[in-house]
């Protein structure tokens, strides 16, 4: 008896201890913000906030991204994924830069906000007023689909940033670039296309002569060599003409005699 006793306490106390544990408090999740500074969401640039922020801006449209905003110091840009035919997601990129006092260098500060999207299908019925019962809804009716937000969270891994700051040193200016001594990123490692290269075999340039200088005004312009005269030219002589073949006479026809004078008249 006492065996068993024992055993229906031991029971009970592990019960009750199962018991106080799942009533207990679960940790909130702001408790692990140590609001560390991990260098994720910012970084310096040698250039005003104003040039920082068009860096920014030009970055994200280069992948794609609608910008939503006017403010030269702050970039919100949209980027929709369309996942499957029921599931949707959005990003939401916000950029915000802040001088440093100078001038000549700020901070940028970037966050990404993942939205996600599904499909919700909501039946409609339809309403039927009777007079003595008052209104009555039957189930015949209809279906409409909409895309509903279901999930929304920071996008907090280290490499998406680092791949976007990378991009934004890419248009940043030239001479920014070799002040500070920023390397060239490969465009290929980022995503964007590289130049194609020119053909070997390049066409063949029309060859512009340069133009010839004027002579002076004060200088008298020298007159212009006189001109060899030119001989006449002769024509040349004309061919003798052809002397005409004499007729041909018949010889049984007589030669031609004077001409007989006419007779005197009579008074």
């Amino acid at each position: 008896m006492s065996t068993s006793f024992h055993l229906r306490g031991l029971g009970l106390a592990l019960v009750l201890a199962g018991a106080a544990g799942c009533s207990s408090p679960k940790t909130a999740i702001y408790e692990h913000e140590n609001f560390d500074d991990s260098g994720t969401f910012s970084r310096d640039y040698p250039v005003s906030d104003v040039a920082a922020c068009e860096a920014a801006r030009r970055a994200l449209l280069s992948q794609g991204y609608i910008i939503t905003s006017s403010d030269p110091k702050l970039v919100v840009g949209n980027k929709s994924f369309q996942q499957t035919g029921e599931t949707h997601l959005q990003i939401s990129f916000n950029v915000v830069c802040a001088d440093d006092g100078s001038g000549k260098h700020s901070t940028m500060f970037a966050n990404a906000l993942q939205d996600r999207y599904a499909l919700k299908k909501v039946n409609n019925s339809a309403s039927l007023g009777v007079g003595v019962l008052g209104s009555v809804s039957m189930p015949i009716g209809s279906t409409d689909d909409s895309m509903v937000k279901v999930a929304s969270e920071t996008v907090s891994a280290p490499k998406f940033y680092d791949r976007y700051f990378a991009l934004v040193d890419v248009f940043l200016p030239q001479e920014v670039k070799k002040a500070a001594h920023i390397p060239e990123t490969p465009k290929a490692e980022l995503g964007m296309p590289e130049p194609k290269a020119a053909p070997l075999t390049a066409p063949a340039t029309e060859k512009v002569e340069a133009p010839k200088e004027e002579p002076a005004a004060s200088q008298p312009l020298a007159p212009p060599p006189e001109a060899a005269p030119i001989a006449p030219q002769t024509e040349p002589a004309a061919a003798p003409a052809a002397e005409p073949a004499p007729s041909p006479t018949n010889p049984s026809l007589p030669a031609p005699t004077e001409a007989i004078p006419p007779l005197p008249t009579q008074p």
